[in-house]
């Protein structure tokens, strides 16, 4: 190691001297290491000692990047369970509000027949309708029905069609289909028939 100090000069120059140190001497001893009286044996001793030591610190360093690699999957692992686990949630809640959604759709279907009825209804539109878009943005999506051509994976039939060929096309919606995120909570009951 090697240390600087300013030494004045009587002309108030200065220069800079390095003072060098005695390196530290470790006694083999304190270490557990044996050295024999011959310089190449010793050397042969201490780079065993080295090689072991290096041998051990690496087994370590594998031990800890195993440890670390263990802990970054268990975090990601709890984070996916986590989402999954909300993700449950968010569906069982919407679930449960189906049939709530279905009562406001029959409710809608009416037909007022005085005023008051009339503005009842809106009511019960407005409020449906900002359901419907809170749900929305929880990742709910009404499947599209009449006019769609039929598909079995998000729809379900009702009705057989009447004879004849050709595509099948959604005729009629006896109950809205819902999907949560991609996901079909449950398929719509519809009418059928050829095009």
């Amino acid at each position: 190691m090697t240390e600087h100090t300013e030494i004045t000069r009587p002309d108030d120059e200065y220069v800079l001297a390095e003072i060098l140190e005695e390196p530290e001497v470790i006694d083999p001893h304190s270490l557990g290491i044996e050295l024999p009286e011959a310089a190449d044996e010793a050397i042969q001793v201490l780079l065993r000692a080295v090689s072991d030591a290096r041998s051990e610190a690496t087994a370590y360093l594998d031990d800890l990047r195993r440890v670390a690699a263990d802990s970054e999957n268990f975090r990601k692992r709890m984070l996916r369970d986590h989402a999954v686990n909300i993700e449950r949630a968010s569906e069982r809640v919407v679930q449960g509000l189906l049939p709530t959604l279905d009562s406001f759709d029959a409710a809608l279907a009416l037909e007022p027949e005085t005023t008051v009825e009339e503005q009842m209804i809106q009511g019960l539109r407005r409020t449906h309708t900002q359901l419907i878009e809170t749900l929305g943005k929880e990742g709910l999506e009404v499947i599209p029905t009449v006019g769609e051509p039929f598909d079995p994976s998000v729809h379900e039939a009702a009705t057989a069609p009447s004879n004849g060929e050709g595509v099948l096309v959604v005729t009629g919606e006896l109950r809205r289909g819902y999907r949560l995120k991609d996901r079909v909570l449950r398929p719509a009951l519809v009418a059928v028939d050829y095009e």
